[in-house]
Protein backbone atom coordinates (compact mmCIF):
# COMPACT_ATOMS: atom_id res chain seq x y z
CA UNK A 1 0.00 0.00 0.00
CA UNK A 2 1.19 3.52 -0.72
CA UNK A 3 2.09 5.99 1.99
CA UNK A 4 4.96 5.75 4.47
CA UNK A 5 4.95 4.64 8.07
CA UNK A 6 5.32 7.80 10.14
CA UNK A 7 7.37 7.78 13.33
CA UNK A 8 8.29 10.40 15.89
CA UNK A 9 10.37 10.72 19.04
CA UNK A 10 11.81 13.52 21.12
CA UNK A 11 15.16 12.97 19.45
CA UNK A 12 17.41 10.04 18.64
CA UNK A 13 15.98 7.31 20.85
CA UNK A 14 13.28 6.24 18.42
CA UNK A 15 16.01 5.34 15.94
CA UNK A 16 16.23 2.03 17.80
CA UNK A 17 12.65 1.39 16.69
CA UNK A 18 13.38 2.70 13.20
CA UNK A 19 16.31 0.29 12.92
CA UNK A 20 14.06 -2.63 13.85
CA UNK A 21 11.40 -1.45 11.39
CA UNK A 22 13.85 -1.12 8.50
CA UNK A 23 15.23 -4.60 9.19
CA UNK A 24 11.82 -6.29 9.58
CA UNK A 25 9.91 -4.35 6.91
CA UNK A 26 12.48 -3.42 4.25
CA UNK A 27 9.84 -2.65 1.60
CA UNK A 28 8.09 -0.01 3.69
CA UNK A 29 8.67 3.69 3.20
CA UNK A 30 9.48 5.44 6.47
CA UNK A 31 9.37 9.03 7.70
CA UNK A 32 10.96 9.76 11.07
CA UNK A 33 10.75 13.06 12.92
CA UNK A 34 13.16 13.69 15.78
CA UNK A 35 11.85 16.62 17.84
CA UNK A 36 15.32 17.66 18.97
CA UNK A 37 14.30 21.31 19.10
CA UNK A 38 12.14 20.49 22.15
CA UNK A 39 13.87 17.50 23.74
CA UNK A 40 14.05 16.00 26.27
CA UNK A 41 10.40 15.10 26.83
CA UNK A 42 10.98 13.18 30.04
CA UNK A 43 11.20 16.23 32.29
CA UNK A 44 8.35 18.17 30.68
CA UNK A 45 4.71 18.35 31.78
CA UNK A 46 2.63 15.55 30.29
CA UNK A 47 0.20 18.12 28.86
CA UNK A 48 3.05 19.67 26.86
CA UNK A 49 4.24 16.27 25.66
CA UNK A 50 0.69 15.43 24.62
CA UNK A 51 0.50 18.66 22.60
CA UNK A 52 3.83 17.95 20.92
CA UNK A 53 2.66 14.42 20.07
CA UNK A 54 -0.51 15.66 18.41
CA UNK A 55 1.44 18.22 16.35
CA UNK A 56 3.91 15.61 15.14
CA UNK A 57 1.30 12.95 14.38
CA UNK A 58 -0.87 15.35 12.40
CA UNK A 59 2.16 16.59 10.49
CA UNK A 60 3.14 13.05 9.56
CA UNK A 61 -0.35 12.48 8.17
CA UNK A 62 -0.98 15.88 6.57
CA UNK A 63 2.52 16.75 5.33
CA UNK A 64 3.92 13.31 4.53
CA UNK A 65 0.83 11.17 3.87
CA UNK A 66 1.61 8.63 6.59
CA UNK A 67 -0.63 5.53 6.53
CA UNK A 68 0.22 4.65 10.14
CA UNK A 69 1.84 6.37 13.11
CA UNK A 70 4.41 4.82 15.43
CA UNK A 71 4.85 6.78 18.64
CA UNK A 72 8.49 5.77 19.13
CA UNK A 73 8.76 7.52 22.48
CA UNK A 74 7.81 6.06 25.83
CA UNK A 75 7.17 9.47 27.41
CA UNK A 76 4.83 10.50 24.61
CA UNK A 77 3.03 7.17 24.85
CA UNK A 78 2.68 7.55 28.60
CA UNK A 79 1.22 11.04 28.12
CA UNK A 80 -1.86 9.35 26.67
CA UNK A 81 -2.75 8.19 23.18
CA UNK A 82 -6.51 7.69 23.47
CA UNK A 83 -7.27 11.23 22.30
CA UNK A 84 -4.78 10.94 19.43
CA UNK A 85 -6.24 7.64 18.30
CA UNK A 86 -9.70 9.22 18.36
CA UNK A 87 -8.52 12.18 16.28
CA UNK A 88 -6.80 10.38 13.40
CA UNK A 89 -8.07 7.76 10.98
CA UNK A 90 -4.81 5.78 10.66
CA UNK A 91 -3.46 3.07 12.97
CA UNK A 92 -1.43 4.40 15.92
CA UNK A 93 1.08 1.96 17.44
CA UNK A 94 2.84 2.61 20.75
CA UNK A 95 5.99 1.16 22.33
CA UNK A 96 4.75 0.48 25.87
CA UNK A 97 2.42 -2.47 25.37
CA UNK A 98 4.82 -4.48 23.17
CA UNK A 99 7.59 -3.88 25.73
CA UNK A 100 5.41 -4.96 28.64
CA UNK A 101 4.47 -8.21 26.89
CA UNK A 102 8.11 -8.96 26.09
CA UNK A 103 9.16 -8.32 29.69
CA UNK A 104 6.71 -10.72 31.31
CA UNK A 105 7.53 -13.42 28.76
CA UNK A 106 11.26 -13.10 29.53
CA UNK A 107 11.32 -13.44 33.32
CA UNK A 108 11.87 -16.76 35.04
CA UNK A 109 11.77 -15.64 38.66
CA UNK A 110 8.85 -13.25 38.30
CA UNK A 111 10.91 -10.32 39.58
CA UNK A 112 11.14 -7.67 36.86
CA UNK A 113 12.25 -4.08 36.54
CA UNK A 114 11.45 -1.09 34.36
CA UNK A 115 13.55 2.03 33.93
CA UNK A 116 12.41 5.15 32.11
CA UNK A 117 12.24 8.91 32.17
CA UNK A 118 10.70 10.74 35.11
CA UNK A 119 7.54 11.36 33.09
CA UNK A 120 7.11 7.76 32.00
CA UNK A 121 7.70 6.26 35.45
CA UNK A 122 5.50 8.86 37.16
CA UNK A 123 2.64 8.17 34.73
CA UNK A 124 2.36 4.53 35.83
CA UNK A 125 1.88 3.49 32.21
CA UNK A 126 4.12 0.44 32.51
CA UNK A 127 2.53 -0.62 35.77
CA UNK A 128 -0.86 -0.64 34.03
CA UNK A 129 0.38 -2.33 30.86
CA UNK A 130 2.19 -5.06 32.79
CA UNK A 131 -0.89 -5.62 34.94
CA UNK A 132 -2.99 -5.86 31.76
CA UNK A 133 -0.92 -8.86 30.62
CA UNK A 134 -2.37 -10.86 33.50
CA UNK A 135 1.04 -12.32 34.33
CA UNK A 136 1.78 -12.14 38.08
CA UNK A 137 5.13 -10.41 38.53
CA UNK A 138 6.84 -8.30 41.18
CA UNK A 139 7.71 -5.02 39.48
CA UNK A 140 10.37 -2.51 40.51
CA UNK A 141 10.60 0.82 38.69
CA UNK A 142 13.21 3.57 38.63
CA UNK A 143 13.47 6.89 36.82
CA UNK A 144 16.82 7.58 35.18
CA UNK A 145 17.20 11.31 34.59
CA UNK A 146 20.35 12.11 32.67
CA UNK A 147 20.44 9.01 30.46
CA UNK A 148 18.66 10.71 27.56
CA UNK A 149 20.98 13.70 27.67
CA UNK A 150 24.05 11.45 27.45
CA UNK A 151 22.64 9.69 24.37
CA UNK A 152 21.66 12.97 22.74
CA UNK A 153 25.28 14.10 23.13
CA UNK A 154 26.55 10.86 21.64
CA UNK A 155 28.18 9.85 24.94
CA UNK A 156 27.17 6.21 25.43
CA UNK A 157 30.11 4.94 27.47
CA UNK A 158 32.75 6.14 29.90
CA UNK A 159 33.14 6.80 33.60
CA UNK A 160 30.50 9.53 33.82
CA UNK A 161 27.78 7.34 32.34
CA UNK A 162 28.81 4.36 34.46
CA UNK A 163 28.79 6.31 37.73
CA UNK A 164 25.32 7.69 36.97
CA UNK A 165 24.05 4.24 36.01
CA UNK A 166 25.37 2.69 39.22
CA UNK A 167 23.55 5.30 41.29
CA UNK A 168 20.25 5.23 39.42
CA UNK A 169 20.06 1.46 39.00
CA UNK A 170 20.91 0.63 42.62
CA UNK A 171 17.24 0.07 43.64
CA UNK A 172 16.72 -2.28 40.70
CA UNK A 173 19.89 -4.20 41.51
CA UNK A 174 18.74 -4.52 45.13
CA UNK A 175 15.37 -5.88 43.95
CA UNK A 176 17.17 -8.89 42.42
CA UNK A 177 15.30 -8.80 39.13
CA UNK A 178 16.12 -11.19 36.31
CA UNK A 179 14.64 -9.08 33.48
CA UNK A 180 14.87 -5.33 32.98
CA UNK A 181 12.82 -3.39 30.45
CA UNK A 182 14.56 -0.40 28.93
CA UNK A 183 11.47 1.79 29.10
CA UNK A 184 12.85 4.60 26.99
CA UNK A 185 13.85 4.23 23.35
CA UNK A 186 17.12 6.04 24.08
CA UNK A 187 18.27 3.47 26.62
CA UNK A 188 19.31 0.64 24.22
CA UNK A 189 22.20 2.89 23.19
CA UNK A 190 23.40 2.55 26.81
CA UNK A 191 22.76 -1.20 26.94
CA UNK A 192 26.40 -2.14 27.48
CA UNK A 193 26.77 0.14 30.50
CA UNK A 194 23.38 -0.87 31.92
CA UNK A 195 24.16 -4.55 31.39
CA UNK A 196 27.51 -4.23 33.14
CA UNK A 197 25.87 -2.57 36.15
CA UNK A 198 23.00 -5.06 36.35
CA UNK A 199 25.21 -8.13 35.93
CA UNK A 200 25.06 -11.23 33.72
CA UNK A 201 21.99 -12.70 35.44
CA UNK A 202 19.69 -9.95 34.16
CA UNK A 203 18.21 -9.97 30.66
CA UNK A 204 17.73 -6.54 29.13
CA UNK A 205 14.49 -6.17 27.18
CA UNK A 206 14.08 -3.51 24.48
CA UNK A 207 10.68 -2.70 23.07
CA UNK A 208 12.11 -1.83 19.64
CA UNK A 209 11.88 -5.28 18.05
CA UNK A 210 8.53 -6.02 19.68
CA UNK A 211 7.14 -2.73 18.38
CA UNK A 212 8.27 -3.57 14.85
CA UNK A 213 6.45 -6.91 15.08
CA UNK A 214 3.35 -5.10 16.37
CA UNK A 215 3.48 -2.72 13.40
CA UNK A 216 3.73 -5.59 10.94
CA UNK A 217 0.80 -7.36 12.61
CA UNK A 218 -1.36 -4.23 12.62
CA UNK A 219 -0.62 -3.31 9.00
CA UNK A 220 -1.37 -6.86 7.91
CA UNK A 221 -4.62 -6.82 9.87
CA UNK A 222 -5.90 -3.66 8.15
CA UNK A 223 -4.52 -4.49 4.68
CA UNK A 224 -1.85 -1.78 4.61
CA UNK A 225 1.32 -3.91 4.53
CA UNK A 226 3.43 -3.18 1.46
CA UNK A 227 4.35 -6.29 -0.48
CA UNK A 228 7.27 -5.44 -2.75
CA UNK A 229 10.84 -6.43 -3.53
CA UNK A 230 11.78 -2.78 -3.98
CA UNK A 231 13.48 -1.31 -0.89
CA UNK A 232 11.54 1.41 0.85
CA UNK A 233 12.53 5.06 1.02
CA UNK A 234 13.61 6.41 4.38
CA UNK A 235 13.30 10.09 5.28
CA UNK A 236 14.50 11.73 8.47
CA UNK A 237 13.57 15.16 9.77
CA UNK A 238 14.53 17.17 12.83
CA UNK A 239 13.06 20.22 14.56
CA UNK A 240 16.56 21.13 15.75
CA UNK A 241 19.95 21.34 14.04
CA UNK A 242 19.65 19.06 11.00
CA UNK A 243 23.42 18.68 10.58
CA UNK A 244 23.83 17.50 14.17
CA UNK A 245 20.91 15.12 13.73
CA UNK A 246 22.38 13.67 10.54
CA UNK A 247 25.87 13.23 11.98
CA UNK A 248 24.90 11.67 15.30
CA UNK A 249 21.87 9.86 13.89
CA UNK A 250 23.89 8.12 11.20
CA UNK A 251 26.30 6.84 13.85
CA UNK A 252 23.41 5.50 15.92
CA UNK A 253 21.19 4.13 13.12
CA UNK A 254 23.51 3.33 10.24
CA UNK A 255 23.99 4.29 6.59
CA UNK A 256 20.26 4.66 5.91
CA UNK A 257 20.37 8.01 7.68
CA UNK A 258 22.41 9.90 5.11
CA UNK A 259 20.38 13.12 5.05
CA UNK A 260 18.11 15.10 7.36
CA UNK A 261 15.32 17.51 6.47
CA UNK A 262 14.04 20.38 8.60
CA UNK A 263 10.75 20.02 10.45
CA UNK A 264 8.21 21.51 10.08
CA UNK A 265 8.65 20.95 6.35
CA UNK A 266 8.70 23.72 3.80
CA UNK A 267 6.07 23.90 1.05
CA UNK A 268 8.30 22.06 -1.45
CA UNK A 269 9.63 19.31 0.82
CA UNK A 270 6.78 16.79 0.60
Amino acid sequence: MSGPIGMFDSGFGGLTVARAMIDLLPAEDLVYIGDTGRYPYGSKALADVQRFSHELAHSLIDDYGAKAIVVACNTATAAGLDELRAEVDVPVIDVIRPGAKALVSTTVTGRVGVIGTVGTVKSGAYVRSIADTGVPVALSSAACPGFVEFVERGQTSGDEVTVLAERLLAPIVDADVDALLLGCTHYPFLARVIGDVMGPGVTLVSSADETAFAVRSRLTEVGLLRESTTPGRHRFASSGDIDVFRDLGSRLLGPELDATEPWPPGPSST
